[in-house]
């Protein structure tokens, strides 16, 4: 079954036509999500213990998920119109809520039944408020959203304030979770401190520093990076590895020169995502390697930056952590686009094969209705990305899966 609350009506743009497919299905409801073809892939992707592993589930058992999207559509109104970001946000959400319902269809074709509803979130704390208390929400197994962390926190501190307790989703944002402090929290998209920390722990593993050269921006969001790795550099070195850390003007890291070594590699560490101080310092640093051994870190995000140069960066031996990578010439990838295509009639985003991934995920876990008390005993190989969830007290489930990258033959290759 499938209901879909907000009537969607046609923009101008690009994607907006297939919002009108989407209001159609407010008008009525199927026994369960139409059935299309999953992608073939050799295991299947939620990997659960066999011992532990239940039953098909029976025709009568609906499982109800009630998404919660910013399509904001209120700018579809006379006299409104939308913005390059309330446009931006809508088409992310259309590209989800797709990729969700391309999962649950193919969950349906084995037999599982669904009642998905989804709610126009607005991108307001006051509809994060009123959803809280939405009766057809609070009946749900599962809730997915809101997006953003502050419309989340919000809605997360009103439902458990009112005493229910239900599975709600992060979808998309890393935010930390302990900004949202809910125990029913799930939060798919790795945190950056898990990227800090798999760093530390490459590090320590495959080079066993006696110093790691920080290189600071002078911005203060560097130390979301910047606080754990140090951390986890102490804890897994038991203090052996010096952390040496030096804010870089203009490119000068000429100062650090006596400090380095002629023979072991010199680990740095870069957390800083702005341009200009980006470009200045990696060329600062391609000279300094003609004569000395250097292997750099990079922020996550470097994987995103078309303006860092290639050749620099495999000059530098640049290693960086990620959680998403697409091999779009594997089987189960060319599948999803064929399927999404037929079912849309466009090419599939990452947020596309974010929300395929969650919907075949948490769509195969309420087929046990504890399904989603154990997370941490099922793991998950999706297109996207991979989950291995983790209990934290107070902040609910984490997703700590992180990939290394490293550049080699001009393009970032998986390492670990």
């Amino acid at each position: 079954m499938t209901s879909v609350r907000n009537h969607l009506l046609q923009l101008s743009g690009n994607k907006w036509i297939f919002i009108v497919c989407t209001a159609l299905l407010a008008a009525a409801c199927s026994p369960k999500v139409r059935p299309v073809s999953a992608p073939a892939k050799k295991e299947n992707p939620v990997k659960t213990e066999p011992e532990k592993a239940s039953a098909k589930p029976g025709a009568q058992q609906v499982s109800t998920i009630a998404m919660l999207l910013p399509f904001n559509l209120d700018n579809l109104n006379a006299g409104a119109q939308y913005t390059s970001g309330t446009l931006s946000r809508a088409n992310l959400s259309l590209d989800y809520y797709q990729g969700f319902k391309l999962a649950l269809d193919s969950l349906a074709a084995k037999g599982y039944n669904y009642k998905l509803q989804v709610f126009d979130a607005k991108d307001q704390p006051s509809q994060a408020h009123s959803f809280a208390y939405n009766p057809a929400i609070r009946s749900s197994d599962l809730i997915v959203g809101p997006v953003f962390p502050d419309d989340l926190h919000d809605f997360t501190s009103i439902l458990t304030g009112t005493g229910k307790s239900i599975p709600t989703v992060s979808p998309l944002s890393p935010a930390a979770p302990s900004t949202i402090k809910d125990q029913d929290l799930i939060t798919v998209a790795t945190p950056l401190e898990y990227h800090a920390w798999a760093a530390a722990q490459y590090i320590q593993e495959h080079y066993k520093p006696k110093k790691i050269f920080i290189l600071k921006s002078g911005f203060s969001e560097e130390n979301n990076y910047i606080t754990p790795l140090k951390k986890g550099t102490d804890s897994l070195s038991k203090r052996k590895t010096r952390v040496i850390t030096a804010t870089i003007v203009r490119g000068q890291i000429n100062s650090l020169i006596p400090q380095l070594s002629l023979t072991e590699e010199n680990i740095f560490v870069i957390a800083a995502t702005n341009q200009p101080f980006l470009v200045v310092t990696l060329h600062s640093l391609d000279s300094l390697a003609k004569k000395y051994p250097i292997t750099l870190f990079g922020h996550p995000s470097w994987g995103k930056f078309s303006y860092l140069k290639p050749d620099i960066l495999q000059r530098l031996k640049t290693h960086i952590t990620s959680t998403d990578r697409v091999d779009y010439k594997a089987p189960e990838i060319v599948a999803f686009i064929r399927n999404y295509k037929k079912a849309y009639h466009v090419e599939p985003s990452e947020y596309a094969l974010m929300g395929f991934d969650e919907g075949l995920y948490f769509g195969g876990l309420l087929e046990d209705k504890d399904g989603l008390k154990k997370l941490d005993k099922t793991d998950f190989a999706g297109l996207l990305n991979n989950y291995h969830f983790v209990k934290k007290p107070g902040i609910g489930w984490v997703n700590t899966h992180v990939n290394v990258l490293k550049y080699s033959n001009f393009e970032l290759k998986k390492v670990e």
